[in-house]
């Protein structure tokens, strides 16, 4: 018996759902928020955008902008939009922007999205909503709705930062059955909307039974009473209760869409539905089937009247935008038309000559362009301009004319192109986020209307404003003016009467431009521009992937090394948006020279600063590179070359440096002291011994480990006791002391280091109680700093051996926070001491740590590094880290939150007694929190003592922020958008030090020493965008990739891409001709108006791609184009045996297909290319064979010297004569093939929908025999199969995102003689899994003994994740079985939902009989590493294992994994 386990690699990245709100932040608070630092200058408006002196001078102001909530597959992700302000002028007003390095638009340069949170969910998220009642002080809430029938509503919570569910609603299991009406398959899951005034939502489920979920008054909530209210900001929307409605009593059927419309005192539900279904056949004669009815929720008395209703609506209407005040109403968008409809009014705009109006009604007015808007995203920029994004990724801007309340007409413009996008939303009124699941998501800033000065600038900039992000997704600035004169930028067109104008006119600017325009201003143009500002990268839809070697990869390499030089080339995107995605797992470094430098302990680079400089700049070179050796100290100078110059410099060379660094000059730091120096000159040296008063009793003390923070050096010493290296600024000198309050303590130190809280506001300040009046203590803190602009506290963090932690002002050592059981890592850290005065909460954890130590594994695990640093940013908050003995990394994310803890004590008093009496309480840092966050580093490995530090903090190599863990396995952890990028880096094996390295030779490089005793000076490969799961390269095709293959010998991507090109309809239609003689044009079908027409049709080729060695670009060497109307379907490398010469050739096999309708017969090609072997030649490949056959060409393959071919539902072998194939066998296949996979002798096959079949081919009787097959049906996307050493399974995956394993026994009953297949595991992936590749397991630690011969199985998914399913031996998998069933219960999931009930097979109705449950999931045993110690080690009993037992398991699962 074989079992498996599934873990993802690389999270889903296309988005399906995006919505904006105030999440975090109410919109008061927001104000406040989006207000750009103090040297920006720029005013930030309330939402309502009053007027005053200094609206005059800035262009339109940026009012508050919500959050963004995006979701893809089953991670939901938030998001804050940080937008940077254009430096202003004069500091006060903030006049016309200056110069920048972004194009500014409204007084902005640049916008970014930073993550606020994010989950990873045990279910995908079916739609989203957002519950606002729009008041300024109240937060919205996100209501998510998952399959079949479950809703839960989270709110953001400041306690622990993050969200947590208010209320979950459940209509599944026995007593809702009945709600099915006996039906088992649904379309589509429930869809949620929400009312614009936050009284209710709305959810359909089972598609005809509608939910109302009722919001709370406030005040009023499920949440007990217990809870602490927040007197200081808002709570969020929450719901109270909810009732269901049925929709067939009030005869609504077959709904399509439905939305709340403004402007009634009850909330309004608008109903789209089709009361009597049309199909294509019949539309000539019964096209106008849709209505629409509008209820009126009374959600007291439960009742709903209907109150209006409009029939006579296309067939082909989709969706309903409420329109917002004053107009209200609603919008019906249809493919072909778009309608109006309000209770007293209604208009229409016919958008191509498909459009047709009901009989006897009027003609309906037409846009001048021809524009399809079936399955088109859309949403409101203002009250009166709707965005629609197109199938064809078009954006188009429709304005509803009105006069009052009254909608006169509607006018459609086209505006630029984007990404084809799964969903819009507008953010505040100056951003729209474009969400896509084929191409990369976009923020975008718009503008109604600018200066022109803004304009010219906007323009220039667009273009290298988005270059950086190496993506092929432009959205181009839009300036579409259809003035005659055209001299004005002006956008706001004149849509009431000119006494209606005062009311919309956001500043005394845009009012003259309304007097000057009146005569002119009713054309229907609008003049909006667009800014791309940020992009989040997506890999989706990964149809296909090929394994490749990548450009600077090692031959030599060996083991895990070797597994770095192979990369992932993915086809993902489509149409305009396809691209080739090179991903890799982990990074190898670009090599610029490498030293043989045996036994080194540690490298630093040192800048030499004049004493006069104050701080370091940031484009500064490094002066000096220290080599700190066993025994000795190398020095080199890093100018234009590295030179060794040891001899000539002061720097102490006989005893190896423990740090050195940067303060006002240069300090080295050694075993017995430390020395001073200004450029190559000792200023000072300094002995640690003589400065002691106790050095007479004890030996001579040694330093172990030094933190430096300017202008304070901290020294840890052998015996566990702390110095102090105090710097003076005035003469450049440094002092000893000892700080007396470690003296007394029992409690040994473990780790220590300095924080440098730097910034115009330092961070921590603000988690103080006494922050309002912070300002005034600075200067008495910061006496001697305070000419400089940026201040610095100092803070020491100590962790002593009980795993307690404790932070300390520096110099002063007073305890401003303090942590009894750090070492265990609990999820939130909050300080101790503030709270056990209102709470005795401490006590209790205390008596739980002394239980906790007498257990066998906790008490020698210890804290053996600390880290903390705050990145780059305004917004950015320090992290804090911890290395555990272990191997473990802790991470940890500040926030400060003033609970009721802190208010109940502090009494306001003035800020002069406060410093005077030096109570310390008030000095605590009482109001900071910090929040574990999880981190994917499957490194573990015991770190008895700590012989040098791991982790180096870079705050720029490559233009990236963030840590470098070095060791046995090192990893980066880059900081992106305030979160972890976490990428491993195997190519050298383990790394001893690690340093930055910026000189002429080396912009922004590295330099790091490995355990073999090489020195390598890097750089990171800056083709390479690291701001995703794994580090991603994006390579525009300007067309959809279809199938890529991979060619060893010379390395070249053999690629499917087809380009939609426009042709005339007469072109078209006579080359169908052509190829099918008897088709007879029918003669009304060529009549003059028609042939006009063009039509859209995909041209396929094929490109053969190679990554070239010195450029690091992609190249298309070659291109194969196809015939017209055939589509490539299969390329694939194959190796044929040549029966003539007796050889092996290695050839290029293509299949094709003719599509050409249902009325021809389907017809294909195989096509065979050899690849010429010399350089010089024209043509890379050549074709050496073409045949056309019937049925279409779906897969290929070479089974033993032969090729095996699917044709339709055929499968042929053929051999190989050099000139010809000749069939020997064949295979008649139900219906269609979609997949072949071969291993020897055997052939496995997925049918489109017959599941799959299992031949074998025996060379003497020249037969292809089935040998089992899967009775159930299935629709099959992927095939493969999974080697276990002796042991074959089949695996496969369907239509209904499962993966089912089978097996071939034909000795067990149940496989009724061996022609079934039977089940060994059945899984649900919750995404469709589009191609499998078998890779062989790398040789771990644990399992090294055991079979060598096992594979596992990669996979991508459709929604841009990659993930393995890979083969267990029994003992591990019943032991993490046993653990999953723990962590079922054992950790509360996020929104309530249940992970065994969504990775149960999901037939969709169909009849199954449930498999064994024979496959472990990772996404959920990951949970197990966020668990506190004291959770770990009582789980871990439980189930009779322990705790390093599991986590060798895990570690040994993620080695054997690393393919990449």
């Amino acid at each position: 018996m074989s079992y498996a386990a599934y873990k993802m690699m690389h999270w889903p990245t296309g988005i399906d759902h995006c919505a904006a709100g105030f999440i975090t932040y109410s919109p008061s608070d927001a104000a406040a928020f989006s207000a750009p630092s103090s040297a920006g200058g720029v005013v930030t408006p309330g939402p309502d955008g009053d007027i005053d002196s200094a609206a005059a001078k800035v262009p339109r102001r940026v009012g508050p902008t919500p959050n963004l909530v995006v979701a893809a597959a089953n991670v939901l992700e938030v998001y804050a939009v940080r937008a940077d302000a254009a430096a202003a002028e004069d500091g006060a007003g903030g006049a016309q922007p200056s110069s920048s390095p972004g194009a500014v638009l409204d007084g902005l340069c640049g916008a970014r999205l930073e993550l606020v949170c994010h989950y990873r969910l045990h279910g995908n998220i079916e739609s989203m909503a957002v519950l606002s009642d729009g008041t300024e002080n109240r937060r919205d809430s996100i209501a998510l709705a998952f399959k079949d029938a479950k809703i839960t509503v989270l709110e953001f919570d400041d306690s622990i930062y993050g969200l947590r569910a208010s209320s979950m609603h459940c209509f599944e299991g026995t007593e809702w059955q009945h709600l099915k009406r006996g039906r088992e398959s649904f379309a589509w899951g429930p869809i949620i909307k929400a009312d614009p005034q936050g009284r209710c939502g709305a959810a359909l489920i089972y598609e005809m039974q509608m939910t109302i979920l009722k919001a709370a008054q406030v005040g009023h909530s499920l949440v007990g009473d217990d809870e602490p209210a927040r007197g200081l900001s808002s709570t969020a929307v929450r719901i109270e209760s909810s009732y269901l409605i049925d929709l067939r009593v009030l005869n609504v059927n077959h709904i399509k869409d439905f939305t709340f419309v403004h402007g009634y005192i009850e909330p309004v539900l608008v109903i789209l539905h089709e009361q009597e279904p049309t199909w294509a056949g019949r539309i000539s004669s019964k096209h106008h089937t849709c209505m629409i009815s509008a209820f009126s929720i009374s959600m007291s008395l439960k009742q709903h009247p209907m109150i209006w209703s409009a029939a006579d609506l296309p067939y082909d209407a989709y969706q309903l935008l409420a329109v917002p005040p004053p107009i209200s109403g609603v919008l019906v968008i249809c493919a072909n038309s778009i309608h109006y409809r309000s209770q007293s009014t209604s208009c229409s705009l016919a958008l191509n000559s498909f459009a047709s109006q009901p009989d006897d009604s009027p003609e309906i007015p037409k846009t001048s362009f021809h524009v399809e808007l079936d399955v088109a995203k859309a949403t409101w920029l203002s009250h009166d301009i709707v965005m629609f994004s197109s199938k064809n990724g078009e954006i188009l801007l429709l304005t509803v004319v009105y006069d009052g309340r009254a909608v006169q007409r509607l006018d459609l413009m086209k505006s630029k192109a984007s990404a084809l996008s799964s969903g819009v939303t507008t953010l505040g009124n100056s951003f729209f986020f474009l969400g896509s699941r084929l191409a990369d998501s976009l923020l975008v800033q718009f503008s109604c209307g600018v200066p022109a000065s803004a304009f010219a600038r906007s323009e220039r900039g667009v273009s290298d404003t988005y270059d950086s992000s190496a993506s092929c997704t432009c959205l181009e600035l839009c300036i579409n003016s259809a003035d005659n004169e055209g001299d004005m930028p002006f956008s706001k067109r004149l849509k009431r009467t000119p006494s209606d104008v005062l009311q919309d006119v956001t500043s005394v600017e845009e009012l003259s431009f309304h007097n000057n325009m009146v005569p002119n201003s009713l054309d229907s143009a609008q003049n909006i521009s667009f800014i791309v500002r940020d992009a989040l990268i997506n890999v989706g839809p990964l149809k296909d992937f090929a394994y490749g070697l990548r450009t600077n990869s090692d031959p030599n390499a060996s083991g895990i090394a070797k597994q770095s030089n192979y990369e992932l080339v993915c086809c993902s995107g489509h149409g305009k948006n396809g691209t080739l995605s090179a991903l890799q797992q982990s990074i190898r470094p670009d090599l610029i020279t490498e030293v043989e430098l045996p036994s080194c302990t540690g490298i630093w680079t040192v800048y030499y600063k004049s004493s006069r400089g104050n701080t370091t700049e940031d484009n500064e070179y490094h002066a000096y590179l220290i080599i700190s050796l066993e025994s000795r100290t190398m020095v080199l100078q890093t100018g234009d070359d590295l030179g060794e110059v040891t001899e000539t410099v002061d720097y102490n060379v006989q005893a190896s440096t423990i740090a050195a660094g940067n303060l006002r000059r240069v300090i080295q730091v050694y075993a017995k002291g430390a020395r001073v120096l200004d450029g190559s000159f000792m200023t000072q040296e300094l002995n640690i011994s003589t400065h002691t008063s106790e050095s007479s009793l004890s030996s001579e003390p040694l330093a172990a480990y030094a933190s430096i923070a300017d202008p304070y050096v901290l020294l840890k010493m052998v015996d566990g006791t702390l110095r102090l290296l105090v710097g003076d600024n005035s003469n450049c000198t440094i002092s000893v002391r000892t700080p007396g309050i470690f003296a007394s303590s029992s409690d040994r130190i473990t780790s220590c280091t300095l924080y440098s809280d730097r910034g115009p506001k330092p961070w921590l300040r603000k988690a103080r109680t006494d922050a309002w009046l912070s300002s005034g203590i600075a200067d008495a803190i910061d006496g001697n700093d305070s000419s400089s602009h940026d201040q610095s506290d100092i803070y020491c963090i100590i962790c002593y051996e009980s795993g307690k932690l404790e932070i300390f002002e520096v110099p002063s050592f007073k305890s401003v926070f303090c942590v009894q059981n750090f070492v265990s890592g609990p999820i939130l850290l909050f300080d101790t001491f503030a709270h056990t005065s209102t709470k005795d909460t401490a006590t209790g954890s205390r008596d739980a740590t002394k239980v906790f130590v007498k257990k066998e594994e906790g008490n020698n695990i210890k804290i053996v590094e600390l880290a903390m640093h705050r990145w780059s940013g305004q917004f950015s908050r320090p992290f804090l880290f911890g290395l555990l003995s272990d191997g473990t990394l802790l991470c940890y994310h500040a926030y400060c939150y003033d609970g009721l803890e802190s208010n109940t004590q502090c009494l306001p008093m003035s800020p002069h007694c406060s410093t005077d009496l030096g109570n310390d309480s008030d000095l605590r840092l009482r109001n900071l929190r910090f929040r574990r966050i999880s981190i994917d580093i499957t490194s573990r490995d015991d770190i008895s003592s700590l012989v040098r530090p791991r982790i180096t903090i870079f705050s720029n190599i490559g233009g990236y922020e963030g840590l470098f863990l070095s060791g046995p396995r090192p990893t980066w952890v880059m900081v992106c958008r305030q979160r972890f990028r976490v990428h491993p880096q195997l190519c050298d094996g383990p790394i001893v030090a690690f340093t930055v390295l910026h000189n002429i030779n080396c912009c922004r490089g590295l330099i790091y020493v490995t355990s073999q005793g090489f020195l390598k000076i890097c750089q990171l490969p800056s083709a390479y965008n690291y701001d995703n799961h794994w580090p991603v390269q994006k390579v525009p095709l300007h067309g959809t990739p279809h199938q890529v293959t991979y060619y060893a010998e010379q390395s070249l991507y053999p690629l499917i891409v087809s380009v939609p090109v426009i042709r005339p309809l007469n072109q078209v239609l006579s080359s169908m001709a052509d190829q099918e003689q008897g088709m007879h044009i029918e003669s009304e079908v060529t009549s003059g108006d028609d042939l006009q027409k063009v039509y859209t049709v995909d041209e396929f080729e094929v490109r053969i791609m190679e990554l070239e060695k010195l450029s690091g670009c992609w190249e298309t060497r070659f291109t194969i184009p196809m015939q017209p109307f055939e589509n490539t379907l299969t390329v694939r490398i194959v190796t044929l045996q040549n029966t003539t010469t007796k050889e092996n050739e290695t050839l290029m096999a293509i299949g094709t297909a003719y599509v050409q309708g249902e009325d021809v017969a389907a017809r294909g090609r195989v096509l065979l290319f050899s690849f010429t072997k010399s350089e010089n030649s024209q043509n890379l490949v050549t074709e050496v064979y073409s045949k056309e056959i019937k049925g279409a060409v779906s897969a290929v393959a070479s089974l033993q010297g032969h090729l095996l071919i699917a044709s339709g539902p055929k499968i042929t072998l053929n051999k190989w004569t050099g000139s010809e194939l000749t069939a020997v066998a064949f295979y008649d296949a139900p219906l269609h093939v979609v997949s072949l996979n071969i291993v020897k002798n055997f052939v496995l096959f997925g049918d489109i929908h017959k599941s799959i079949y299992f031949l074998s081919w025996k060379e003497q009787g020249s037969q292809l025999s089935l040998l089992a097959k899967d009775f159930g049906s299935l629709d099959c996307f992927a095939t493969e199969f999974l080697i276990d050493g002796s042991t074959l399974s089949l695996v496969v995956s369907d239509s209904d995102k499962n993966v089912q394993i089978f097996y071939y026994a034909p000795k067990m009953v149940e496989s009724w003689k061996g022609q079934k297949l039977l089940s060994r595991a059945e899984f649900h992936v919750g995404a469709h899994v589009s191609k499998f590749l078998r890779l062989q397991m790398l040789p771990t630690q644990g399992l090294a003994s055991e079979k060598t011969n096992r594979f596992a199985l990669v996979f991508a998914t459709l929604d841009g994740g990659i993930g393995c399913i890979a083969p267990v031996d029994e003992l591990t998998f019943r032991r993490l079985q046993s653990l999953q069933r723990r962590l079922v219960d054992a950790v509360p999931h996020m929104c309530g939902l249940n992970p065994r009930s969504f990775r149960q097979f999901k037939s969709n109705g169909k009849a199954h009989r449930p498999g064994p449950d024979n496959i472990i999931d990772f996404e959920l045993l990951s949970d197990y590493e966020m668990l506190s110690l004291e959770e770990q080690l009582e789980i871990a009993q439980q189930i009779g294992t322990t705790r390093s037992q599991i986590l060798s398991n895990f570690s040994d699962f993620s080695l054997g994994t690393s393919f990449l």
